[in-house]
């Protein structure tokens, strides 16, 4: 895997690049790691936070810390010490040595989704990669962080304790093996200390997180036969009412329409968490009504 060249004082060799992904709770637990992170971090960061249609995280970020804090532009080469936050309506992507806004398909509902974000900085910067998960509902960003644990790259998570709402990161723990569990107020120390070591060797990129980062920079307006992650299913998408192929992403259950839709299911999308999110809840019932889903592969109990 050719990884890019520096990047405006960005060690190629380091782990220089740090994705941050939130939801419900976010905004405090982000205004928190800003205050946290060192002036001097040698990394660059990247946040996603599911927002609706406005967002003044720039400029709260800006103010909580040390390192500027600005919008995500398109095309815009990215420097180490800033932070990038993604912008309403627009996946944040990384590709070689800049960032991409792409109103790709939504995720569990959302756009910019975290995990987008993860799978594109796996595929563009493998073991240089630290995957942070932060406050938030349901399983968001559980599959970008296999996606960087795939490829060599590191994994932290807020500890649960720690979180307003803590059903993202307990999803982690359960799904992808986690480098490193703390609270916020020990977060900074630690990126600023793992941004400053040698990153090790990159893995190859899994053929489906390249597909799936494909999807989501709109490479693919629709996934044809042989490009299909799983097995048709007997539901269809709440979105778009087309198909849904159930993917197999180790023991988590994960749906992917054919228009790229992607939508993750099993006991997270099961419990009041999911109340304000009717399509899922749908989907959720219609899944069990049909006899249950089987944890491994996601196919209805027999």
């Amino acid at each position: 895997m050719e990884l890019p060249d520096e990047i405006e004082g960005i060690s190629p060799r380091n782990r220089s690049i740090i994705v941050v992904g939130a939801s419900a709770g976010g905004v405090e637990a982000l205004k928190r790691l800003a205050t946290y992170l060192p002036p001097d971090l040698t990394a660059a960061v990247f946040v996603v936070l599911h927002v609706g249609q406005t967002s003044y995280l720039p400029e709260i970020l800006d103010r909580a810390g040390p390192l500027r804090a600005t919008k995500a532009e398109s095309g815009e080469q990215f420097e180490r010490g800033r932070i990038y936050v993604a912008s309403p309506g627009f996946h944040l992507l990384l590709h070689d040595d800049h960032m991409l806004l792409r109103r790709g398909p939504r995720e569990n509902l959302a756009r910019p989704a975290i995990d987008p974000l993860f799978r594109s900085a796996a595929c563009s910067y493998g073991a240089r990669v630290i995957g942070v998960l932060l406050s938030g509902s349901l399983s968001d960003g559980t599959s970008g962080l296999r996606a960087i644990k795939a490829v060599g790259g590191v994994t932290v998570i807020q500890d649960p304790q720690d979180a307003a709402v803590p059903d993202m990161v307990r999803s982690a723990q359960r799904h992808v093996e986690i480098d490193h569990c703390v609270p916020i107020a020990g977060m900074g120390d630690l990126l600023a200390r793992l941004a400053s070591e040698p990153a090790g060797e990159t893995l190859p990129v899994p053929p489906g997180v390249r597909l799936e980062a494909a999807v989501a920079a709109q490479e693919h307006s629709a996934m044809s036969n042989e490009d299909r992650l799983g097995d048709l299913s007997v539901f269809v998408c709440p979105e778009c009412h087309g198909p849904l192929w159930e993917i197999e992403d180790g023991d988590m259950l994960r749906f992917r329409c054919h228009t790229g839709h992607c939508l993750h299911l099993g006991r997270d999308a099961r419990g009041p968490v999911v109340r304000d999110r009717p399509d899922i809840v749908e989907l959720a019932a219609r899944a069990s009504a049909a006899g249950g889903i089987h944890p491994a592969n996601g196919r209805p109990k027999k």
